[in-house]
């Protein structure tokens, strides 16, 4: 995948930050030990008594000390061909780098670090299974019942998924057949999913031990320390050979401008992750083709609400439809409090479970005052673009069982 730029700055800054990124993830290990560290010296200056008491507990900080590695070692193999991840001659190589001796990342990054690795749970693993049901699979079967695969020529419809994450959404839609693009603004995530779909070339290949930094709500010890294994299946072998998936790294905004676009738009906890949710309401009308589908399933966690450097709105979702409804949209499904869960540790004593909103809604094929001429959905063959930012990229698809791939945050 490459970026084409024209603005010296903002290649520069592109720079930075994929270097910031990096440095983050390369600080995972660090920055893991330093606050287990921090735990077990505490542990230490305890009267002898309590330690004697806490003895399993101390054992099970060793074992954590061991799982820290174990995901260490997954993150140094996910971040090695990073420096062609967009095959930018511009994206910094790692080759011989370290991190630096005085900077260390911000909290926040280390946090999506942490948060991507549960992300491998709920897309790539067995244990997401029912995650992935309850999340993915209404959206699959309304995308089947629209679009059936023994009436359409299935590679050319189109389907957009924006916020992507490690895209098994994109992975699955395109198994079925469809032209389907995955969207995702967090490099966190592209990094990922780079991995599982360009380089994870069997089953259950890598081990990771997502829990070890959720430290409280543990029923038992082994709770915090239970392993996952990744890829659930091989990637590149469950694709079909002409299967058509991409992935498009950017603001939602500024890569999609271009009108009547795709068939449909499937989008699964990804509107609450705007400042002003109405402009990505509008994009996705605009991107649509006539007669297309808005698929969407999700809670309101308006991600900028408490952000103190961002603005943010957030209305409910009374609002939000009456939103959907002015600038055009036909409802045609609507279910509420679905009940849906993201990234959880099943054994957790804290379990979140939102109340999604699952609507599917319609853009009309033609303005009101005009009649149809026709039934038949219409239909754009033109290949897919990739872009970041806003600015036209140039890469391969991912392909289905071709081991040399070129290479391509949430709730």
């Amino acid at each position: 995948m490459d970026f084409c730029h024209t603005d010296e700055e903002n290649i520069e800054e592109e720079k930075k930050s994929f270097q910031r990124i990096i440095t983050a993830f390369m600080f995972y290990r660090i920055h893991s030990l330093s606050r287990l560290t921090k735990t077990i010296n505490y542990l230490k200056s305890l009267p002898e008594q309590h330690q004697r008491l806490l003895i399993n507990y101390s054992n099970s900080l060793e074992t954590i000390r061991h799982c820290v590695d174990y995901n260490y070692n997954v993150i140094l193999e996910m971040i090695k061909d990073t420096a062609y991840l967009f095959e930018n001659q511009n994206t910094p190589s790692l080759d011989g780098w370290h991190p630096p001796d005085k900077y260390a990342p911000i909290e926040s990054d280390l946090e999506k670090v942490q948060s991507t690795l549960k992300q491998f749970v709920r897309d790539w693993s067995t244990e997401g299974l029912e995650e992935r049901n309850t999340c993915y699979k209404p959206i699959i079967d309304e995308i089947l019942k629209e679009f059936p695969l023994e009436s359409v020529t299935a590679s050319e419809i189109k389907i957009l998924v924006p916020g992507a994450g490690l895209g098994r959404l994109v992975f699955e839609i395109a198994k079925l057949g469809y032209t389907s693009q995955g969207n995702e603004f967090s490099v966190f995530m592209l990094i990922a999913s780079n991995f599982v779909l360009n380089r994870c070339r069997g089953v259950n290949m890598y081990v990771l031990y997502p829990w070890i930094h959720q430290c409280d709500n543990n029923l038992e010890t082994e709770h915090q320390m239970q392993c996952i294994s990744f890829p659930d299946i091989n990637p590149a072998k469950e694709l079909p050979q002409s299967a058509h998936i991409s992935m498009a790294a950017g603001d939602f905004l500024q890569v999609y401008t271009d009108k009547d676009e795709w068939n449909c738009i499937a989008t699964c906890f990804f509107i609450d992750c705007a400042n002003n949710i109405v402009a990505f309401i509008e994009t996705i009308y605009k991107i649509l083709k006539p007669g297309g589908i808005w698929v969407n399933l999700g809670p309101l966690l308006y991600h900028y609400s408490n952000v103190f450097d961002q603005n943010s709105i957030e209305p409910s979702y009374q609002v939000i439809k009456e939103v959907i409804k002015g600038i055009g949209f036909c409802f045609e499904k609507e279910i509420l409090n679905v009940p849906t869960k993201y990234a959880q540790n099943p054994q957790s004593m804290l379990q979140y479970e939102y109340k999604s909103v699952y609507f599917v809604c319609r853009k009309p094929k033609f303005p009101l005052s005009l009649a149809p001429l026709t039934s038949e959905n219409e239909v754009n063959e033109n290949g897919i673009d990739f872009s970041l930012d806003g600015d036209e990229v140039c890469s391969n698809d991912f392909t289905g069982d071709n081991d040399g791939h070129d290479a391509e945050e949430t709730n």
